[in-house]
């Protein structure tokens, strides 16, 4: 599994990446889930970490608005990330994911056919009257995009595994995988969380709260992320 860490700024990001961190992602956690954090923080990020891992970039929670995601995808790739993430906060129909995904997927590879698109569900969808994750492999796979990941939308300190069990996040796997895509576990994961993600087999894992302590509004301690490496690798 690789790591993905989620800095908010260039100091973190610096920790993330001393500590072995195999993505380095940058959000917002003021604006929600995967809120998004300004270009000029990107830029700064990816200036700090000066190569040693890709850089993802949140663009936000969106509703319907396809253009309006699709300019911010595009930002955040002039900007310098390697991975843009958008999460499907209030998508109602398969439909409405599609053009959704399609749009910024054209956005982000006309511009670099390199950079990658990772498309979020979220765990908790029926709290936040959102589109199941279960839906979205074969969505973001016609869309073009190239990862799909499932979040919490809500940071309560409620976990991904409160709202999906093991053999749901499995089979989400797997599909992602039948589709040709990697895929992506976060949501208030913990350290004892790892011999079943383990069993789950995601390709990433996210993580922010985990290597601040427990809390998601602490600072990033580079020894939690090395023991996570370490873990992870073990």
């Amino acid at each position: 599994m690789k790591l993905l860490v989620s800095p908010i700024n260039r100091e973190e990001a610096i920790v993330a990446s001393m500590g072995g961190a195999d993505i380095v992602d940058v959000k917002n956690p003021k604006e929600g889930s995967l809120g998004a954090n300004f270009p000029w923080v990107i830029r700064d990020v990816k200036e700090s970490v000066n190569g040693k891992q890709p850089i993802s970039a949140t663009i936000g929670d969106f509703n319907f608005k396809p253009g309006t995601a699709s300019l911010a995808a595009f930002g955040a790739a002039v900007a310098g990330a390697d991975y843009v993430k958008v999460g499907l906060f209030d998508i109602q129909t398969e439909e409405q994911a599609l053009e959704l995904l399609t749009g910024i997927v054209r956005a982000v590879k006309d511009f670099d056919s390199g950079k990658k698109v990772v498309a979020s569900g979220y765990s908790d969808y029926e709290r936040i009257n959102s589109i199941s994750p279960m839906l979205l492999p074969p969505i973001a796979a016609e869309a073009g995009a190239d990862v799909v990941m499932v979040d919490t939308g809500i940071k309560d300190g409620k976990s991904t595994f409160e709202f999906m069990n093991e053999e749901e996040l499995k089979k989400f796997t797997e599909l992602a995988h039948e589709n040709g895509l990697e895929n992506a576990i976060a949501g208030s994961l913990k350290f004892e969380d790892l011999p079943v993600l383990e069993r789950i087999g995601p390709d990433i894992i996210g993580v922010r709260g985990m290597v601040c302590g427990g809390d998601r509004n602490d600072t990033i301690r580079q020894e939690l992320v090395e023991k996570l490496v370490s873990e992870c690798q073990a």
